[in-house]
């Protein structure tokens, strides 16, 4: 059974920068990808990226966000800037196996 450990969230300034990464207990997944859920609403897809590197994001996210794996590391990365106070969530890892994996989120709070 792979686990996803998250790590890197905190308390950030508008405009300022953090970079979460999920490290996984085995080989990455085909798709691994990082929802949010912010308090009072569902769970949503921020980004996702495939073992040959496509990449897709959220319209809220892009140009913003960075999703990246480094597959020798089995990690992947979420490198958030200019971030905003409608980034506040608990960011999750996900991966796609036999089933969905979820990771146990990591609090971002954007705030001055």
């Amino acid at each position: 059974q792979v686990q996803l450990v998250e790590s890197g969230g905190g308390l950030v300034q508008p405009g300022g920068s953090l970079r979460l990464s999920c490290a996984a207990s085995g080989s990455l997944f085909s798709f691994n990808g990082w929802y949010r859920q912010a308090p009072g609403k569902e769970r949503e897809l921020v980004a996702q990226i495939t073992s040959s590197g496509n990449t897709y994001y959220a319209s809220s996210v892009k140009g913003r966000f960075t999703i990246s794996r480094d597959n020798a590391k089995n990690t992947v990365y979420l490198q958030m800037n200019s971030l905003k106070p409608e980034d506040t969530a608990v960011y999750y890892c996900w991966g796609l196996g036999e089933h969905d994996y979820w990771g146990q989120g990591t609090q971002v709070t954007v705030s001055s």
